[in-house]
């Protein structure tokens, strides 16, 4: 009688069964089988293969370089069939743990007030969210859908396009009444221009003057990684600070904070994307939680792309 898959599936189960407990006895016991029934098992693998996977002796079972490589093979065929299962049954209730890394500013103030409706709509997800302006590798592992700001590099990852957001040069009404209102860039020079420290930020902040654009230098006493922290120390009078709109959030329009030098403002955009491992076998919890983000933050930009690009 012909082997069925089924057949092959469940020999695999026990040799590695048998590798793992070191004994006939104990992987029969995990698998609700006899001892002689994991032997007779491990005798028709040895004999299709024509090769000795097990060196048996009264005290113990080892495995021969040929029961190593086979381990390790029938090992990976298990986890791909548990995989490929896993993903179907989840297709109808999405289940699992996602990982999600996010910035500091961006995460606590775009990302993490949409957490509460997701879990909501899908309750068998749990959602580990870190937020750190470090990059993590996704392709690696280390998160499976990381949200970030600015160019993608070139990767084998897939991003999708969230949203985009331009920068405001702010100033609190009580910094001005005591320094000035800046009435063009160079004035900025006679301020205290508060700057991010990211090793990949210049300290220099873009304008446009007659349709030229120019990036002006600026200097400051403070610097820091978010945008947050520019704003609140914007909103305590300390400096003026050129940041995200999203991390402005009311003080604009409560007058906390006033917009400075509009008209030279050259209108760049920070695109944000969720880049993550794609593909045929993505699980539906990172497929459901991607289609989240685009439905809550994107537009008819928010499209897959499956370019090399990749922010890790």
């Amino acid at each position: 009688m012909a082997m069925t898959s089924a057949d092959r599936a469940r020999e695999l189960e026990v040799f590695c069964a048998v590798a793992d407990s070191g004994s006939f006895s104990a992987a029969g016991r995990s698998l609700a089988l006899t001892a002689s029934a994991v032997s007779r098992t491990l005798d028709r693998i040895e004999a299709r293969l024509g090769a000795r996977l097990l060196l048996r002796t009264t005290r113990a079972l080892t495995l021969t370089a040929e029961g190593r490589a086979y381990l390790s093979a029938a090992r990976r065929i298990l986890a791909d069939l548990d995989e490929a299962e896993q993903a179907i049954a989840d297709q109808g209730s999405p289940r699992g743990r996602i990982r999600v890394s996010a910035a500091i500013s961006h995460g606590r103030i775009c990302i993490v007030p949409l957490l509460g409706e997701f879990v909501r709509r899908y309750p068998n997800i749990v959602v580990d969210i870190n937020l750190s302006d470090g990059l993590v590798d996704v392709a690696a592992g280390q998160a499976d859908v990381a949200v970030r700001g600015g160019p993608l590099a070139d990767s084998a990852l897939t991003a999708r396009r969230l949203s985009e957001n331009g920068r405001t040069v702010v100033a609190s009404p009580d910094y001005l009444a005591r320094w000035g209102v800046p009435e063009t860039p160079e004035d900025l020079y006679n301020h205290n221009c508060l700057n991010f420290s990211f090793r990949r930020a210049e300290p220099v902040w873009p304008f446009r003057c007659d349709g030229i654009d120019y990036a002006l230098k600026v200097r400051g006493a403070i610097e820091a990684n978010s945008g947050d922290t520019l704003s609140q120390l914007a909103l305590d009078g300390v400096g003026i600070a050129r940041v995200g709109n999203f991390s402005l959030g009311n003080a604009v329009v409560e007058g906390r904070l006033v917009p400075l030098l509009e008209s030279f403002n050259p209108g760049d955009k920070e695109v944000f994307h969720a880049v993550f491992v794609g593909g045929a076998n993505m699980p539906a919890r990172i497929r459901v939680f991607v289609d989240y983000l685009v439905e809550r933050m994107g537009d008819s930009l928010g499209q897959a792309t499956t370019r090399r690009r990749s922010v890790t």
